[in-house]
C-alpha cells in the first residue's frame, strides 16, 4: 500500500500514502459487501498500526492480528534463495532485527503461526482458524451487479 519511490514529500516513512491507500480499498470493498480484509505487512502487527486500520476501516473493526514466525535459520535459507547480490547482507540484518523487534513489540494477543518445515495450505488453515472466519460469512453469498470501479 505504501510501496512508493521516491517517498511522498513530507511522508518519508510512506505512512500516509499507505493509509489513504488502505482507506480507499477498505471503501471499494465494504461498498460490495465485504466485511474482512486481509492485509499482510509485518510489522503491522505493531499496536502503533492499530489507529492506521480504525481511522481506514472505523472505530469497530476487529482487528486479528497473525505473525508468521520461522528460525532465524530458515529465514536465512529463504532470503539466500530469493536476495541477489549486494542486498542480501542487509536483508538478512533486516530479518534479525525485525525477528527480535516483534518478539519484544507485537500487540498482545497476537497470534504466532510457525512456518519452518510446513506446507503453504497447513499455514493457511492456522491463520484461517485464528481468525474465527472458518465456516462463517463475511460477505453476502453472492455479490449481484457489482460494477467495477469506475463504472456505473
Amino acid at each position: 500500500m505504501g510501496q512508493v519511490h521516491p517517498a511522498p514529500e513530507g511522508d518519508p516513512h510512506r505512512a500516509e500514502i499507505t493509509e489513504c491507500n488502505l482507506t480507499a480499498v477498505w471503501a471499494n470493498f465494504a461498498q460490495r459487501g465485504y466485511r474482512r480484509l486481509i492485509y499482510t505487512n509485518t510489522m503491522s502487527v505493531l499496536p502503533e498500526a492499530t489507529g492506521m486500520f480504525e481511522r481506514a476501516m472505523g472505530a469497530g473493526a476487529v482487528i486479528v492480528r497473525v505473525l508468521l514466525t520461522a528460525s532465524d535459520a530458515t529465514a536465512r535459507e529463504r532470503l539466500v534463495g530469493r536476495e541477489l547480490g549486494s542486498e542480501l547482507e542487509r536483508e538478512l540484518e533486516g530479518s534479525v532485527r525485525k525477528a527480535r523487534l516483534l518478539d519484544q513489540r507485537a500487540s498482545a494477543g497476537t497470534v504466532r503461526v510457525a512456518t519452518d518445515g510446513r506446507l503453504v495450505g497447513d499455514i493457511a488453515q492456522d491463520v484461517v482458524a485464528a481468525t474465527g472466519w472458518a465456516g462463517r460469512g463475511g460477505r453476502r453469498a453472492e455479490m449481484e451487479g457489482g460494477a467495477p470501479c469506475g463504472h456505473g
